[in-house]
């Protein structure tokens, strides 16, 4: 296994968790959730010289894609996401109503992630989890004892489930039959807030008590 670069940037008003992960190695690296704030993303890739292969997305809510355009054109890296977000995207206009922000498209992407598929960072591969719920799309990362959940689960909580797309049994089962048999000692980074770990979260937190 190659050794993990991570930087985690809070940004954007909502403070979402956006983070670089690279091959130590090979400096080949992914960013997932580039939610506003590109010139700092852009400034960590920078100063670490990372090459950027990879924009991944574990959804398309707004405060989660605001920087994708800017570090595409920069760094242009592949925009990966999966399928069943394409209608999250293309809600972009009404978000931005509802939430009173003005956030710009991302690009298209480039292509589309598929459950149980592994992107090579150097040595370092990602894991794509297809975990929708939250909204249809939604995705979690795992790589090298780490996962990254997005929306999808926090640490003491879950994802909202209100929003168009978003299903609470459907999130539930998500958690359970994806995350929750990674392996106790298994890091959570999710979306917004603080990290924990999955044995953490089966035996605290009170939405997977039943």
């Amino acid at each position: 296994e190659g050794t993990m670069f991570l930087k985690t940037l809070v940004v954007g008003p909502l403070e979402v968790n956006c983070y670089v992960i690279a091959d130590e190695k090979s400096r080949d690296a992914a960013v997932i959730d580039a939610g506003d704030n590109s010139d700092d993303i852009l400034d960590a890739i920078k100063k670490n010289s990372l090459n950027l292969k990879y924009i991944i997305n574990t959804h398309a809510h707004f405060d989660h894609i605001g920087a994708i355009g800017k570090i595409k054109k920069a760094t242009n890296a592949e925009f990966l996401i999966h399928e069943m977000e394409m209608h999250v995207l293309k809600t972009l206009p009404s978000q931005n109503l509802i939430f009173g922000v003005k956030v710009d498209s991302p690009p298209s992407p480039d292509r589309f992630l598929k459950d149980d598929e592994s992107l090579a960072l150097g040595d370092l591969t990602l894991k794509i989890l297809y975990t929708p719920g939250h909204s249809p799309g939604g995705i979690c990362i795992h790589a090298d004892g780490i996962v990254f959940t997005g929306d999808t689960l926090f640490a003491g909580s879950i994802g909202r489930t209100d929003l168009p797309g978003g299903d609470y049994n459907t999130l539930i089962s998500s958690i359970k039959n994806k995350l929750l048999s990674l392996g106790d000692g298994t890091i959570v980074l999710p979306g917004h807030g603080p990290r924990s770990a999955i044995k953490e979260e089966k035996e605290y937190n009170p939405f997977l008590a039943q």
